[in-house]
């Protein structure tokens, strides 16, 4: 009898880049750039998390297999990796979908590490970004009691595995050795939401890609491990207590392919994607209204039940990439959001300091708290008497709402511009969007080292 890891396996390995559709190749095109830019900005983390990741990477040393992007060195696969993977994720503005996950973070990093060190072209890194957004999107569907803001968070658990198929493909394991992989990336598996708003939590990606990368390795050489992970008593069982439904890891797998359908949300925001209502919001209400900071007398967000982004007074800017208050408060005074409204500069300037008091989050039981259903209300009370209304419901960005290609480049040259100049950060488009006529990535791989 076939086990389910076995049903998986067979499945990703049917994955092919010559029978892949072309919104599926469109779609890994776009993700990929879109993980280049937070990347290089995600090195410039204004409280010096690519700093600190970079230079400790360097203090390991390592064979020089890869890019550590915008660190200007290579070092192993495995510690390019991890991080890459972590300033993937230092600004929480990498890509996200339904169920709620980060699919590129923890994947990319290692399809790039392997790519240059072993010579890999285009073709086959695309083909390897489908096969493992897929399995993170099933997984998601499948660890239907993985909570969203507490326990385990998702890219060192589901996400590891997406990073475990994408460095599979691309080392081209049998069937028997991608069985192993997976076993041996069970107990690599772990990340806790706790350290949501350090920066630890941004290391889950990294760990999760290097991983992915280990497992792979190890694997191919004869290591072993269980050959149904996803079985009884294995994944599942184990940090779900059985809060899950197995099948959906290969029902319809590919039929379509989830990041075409229901498709890949690019956040607008270098920030929690719960924050990103509220902010919309408050960034409409300013517009419309030029309220200015002397003028607000009180604000009021209602929300659905979601402690995790209660954070009336962060304690860092990092932090407040996790609070709906903090993020308010920057919108109504500057008018915008961007990498450095969350420096601790600005979370202990003047300004934010008087109106952090005034802003409320009032959780409202009857909205869902199910990202792709839930809507927010901002109140704002002015001196005057006024009383100001917005609400939010669909994300410009989100799934069934996308960024147009025009946003997207928007975004994507204000990152690497924190890093690269103009003309270098146009190259990378450029290969990037005809990523299937490389036949190595040697040259995007030295222009984004920076």
């Amino acid at each position: 009898m076939t086990t389910i890891t076995e049903t998986l396996v067979d499945h990703i390995l049917a994955v092919k880049y010559e029978t892949l559709p072309s919104a599926a190749i469109d779609m890994a095109k776009a993700v990929m750039l879109d993980g280049i830019a937070v990347m290089l900005a995600g090195a410039t983390e204004p409280l010096g998390l690519g700093r600190i990741v970079t230079q400790y990477v360097k203090d390991a040393g390592g064979n020089p297999q890869a890019t550590v992007i915008a660190g200007g060195f290579k070092t192993s696969m495995v510690n390019a990796a991890f991080a890459n993977g972590t300033m993937a994720h230092a600004l929480d503005f990498d890509n996200t979908w339904y169920p709620l996950n980060h699919p590129t973070s923890p994947t990319l990093p290692a399809l790039f590490a392997i790519a240059e060190h072993h010579g890999i072209g285009g073709k086959k890194i695309i083909e390897s970004l489908v096969a493992a957004f897929e399995v993170q999107g099933r997984m998601r569907m499948a660890a239907t009691g993985l909570e969203t803001g507490s326990g385990f968070h998702k890219p060192g658990t589901t996400g590891q595995f997406g990073a475990v198929t994408a460095a599979a493909k691309m080392l081209d394991l049998s069937r028997g050795q991608m069985l192993m992989a997976f076993g041996i990336a069970g107990s690599r598996a772990g990340s806790i939401s706790i350290n949501t708003g350090t920066m630890t939590k941004s290391s889950h990606s990294g760990h999760a890609a290097r991983m992915g990368i280990e497992c792979a390795i190890l694997a191919k050489m004869g290591f072993t491990g269980s050959a149904d992970v996803f079985g009884p008593k294995g994944f599942f069982d184990t940090f779900l207590f059985g809060r899950a439904e197995p099948n959906l890891l290969t029902d319809n797998f590919g039929a379509p392919f989830r990041m075409v359908d229901p498709g890949v949300g690019f956040k607008k925001h270098p920030s929690n994607y719960f924050t990103h209502r509220p902010i919309d919001a408050a960034l409409a209400l300013r517009d419309a209204h030029h309220i200015r900071p002397e003028q607000i007398a009180s604000v009021d967000v209602t929300f659905p039940r979601f402690e995790y982004i209660n954070r009336p007074r962060p304690a860092t800017g990092l932090d407040g990439k996790f609070s709906v208050q903090y993020t308010t408060a920057v919108a109504l005074l500057d008018g915008e959001i961007t990498v450095d409204s969350f420096d601790n500069a600005r979370r202990l300037a003047p300004d934010v300091a008087a109106l952090l008091p005034k802003i409320t989050l009032t959780f409202d039981d009857n909205i869902p708290n199910d990202f792709d259903l839930m809507h927010i209300d901002m109140t704002v009370t002015l001196t005057d008497g006024r009383v100001l209304r917005q609400r939010v419901d669909k994300l410009s960005g989100w799934i069934g709402s996308p960024l147009t290609r025009e946003q997207r480049m928007k975004k994507f040259h204000s990152c690497a511009r924190r890093v690269l100049k103009p003309d270098t950060a146009a190259r990378i488009v450029a290969l990037v969007e005809n990523l299937e006529q490389l036949a190595r990535i040697e040259e995007l791989m030295t222009l984004v080292r920076g």
